[in-house]
């Protein structure tokens, strides 16, 4: 948690509560579920909770806003920023029900009132329309852009961004912007530059807006 709190201050106690809940209740499911590496599971607030918080750190999304978490997986990026961001609304999608069912359960466990969840595939989604979309480490950007740029809308329900997509992309990935059809509109930040920690090293935030 101390990590987190070197680079966030502003939180209300209810914040720091929930936060401060979120080991216990990871290694906890993680005995029964695995959803987060084994060797990852003692660095949960660095290289799980902080890293998702680098699009917070990017991005002040307004009240009301409509996010949509595509391949959740155990809740990341969306259940730390839901605590960022209350008056935020956020659905979480992943197509394993066990998954979904952690992100259920910690959610409930930490009182979070802005998280819905669905099991399946955000390309199944129909009839609703988000302002942006974020991810971590789900598919090419390619792939996440032609998911996903059909149920965004356009406008701007942040302070800084667009509505668009943001990821969390780690290694080289110069061939992957220049593969996924949107190079010329895509923006990066690395998120050793957010957070100089050695832990995202190669670790980037990539932008798309649905201009």
């Amino acid at each position: 948690m101390d990590i987190v709190l070197k680079y966030f201050s502003d939180f209300t106690d209810k914040q720091l509560a929930q936060f401060g809940k979120l080991e216990a209740l990871y290694k906890e499911w993680n005995e029964k579920i695995n959803v987060i590496s084994r060797k990852d599971i003692d660095a949960l607030y660095e290289k799980h909770v902080l890293h998702s918080l680098a699009i917070a750190a990017l991005c002040n999304f307004k009240s009301g806003t409509e996010i949509v978490d595509i391949g959740t997986g155990g809740g990341f990026p969306g259940i730390p920023l839901a605590i960022f961001f209350p008056e935020v609304n956020f659905l979480l999608v992943d197509s394993i029900g066990k998954k979904i069912k952690v992100v259920e359960e910690v959610a409930t466990a930490i009182g979070l009132k802005n998280v819905c969840t669905i099991h399946g595939r955000v390309e199944e989604i129909k009839g609703q329309m988000f302002d942006f979309a974020v991810s971590r480490a789900v598919a090419p950007l390619g792939e996440l852009w032609s998911w996903i740029e059909p149920i965004i809308r356009r406008g701007k329900k942040s302070e800084e961004l667009h509505n668009g997509l943001i990821c969390l992309k780690g290694g080289n990935l110069e061939k992957e912007i220049e593969e996924s059809g949107v190079k010329k509109i895509t923006q990066a930040w690395a998120v050793n530059n957010i957070f100089p920690e050695p832990a995202f090293e190669e670790k980037y935030v990539l932008y798309v807006p649905k201009l």
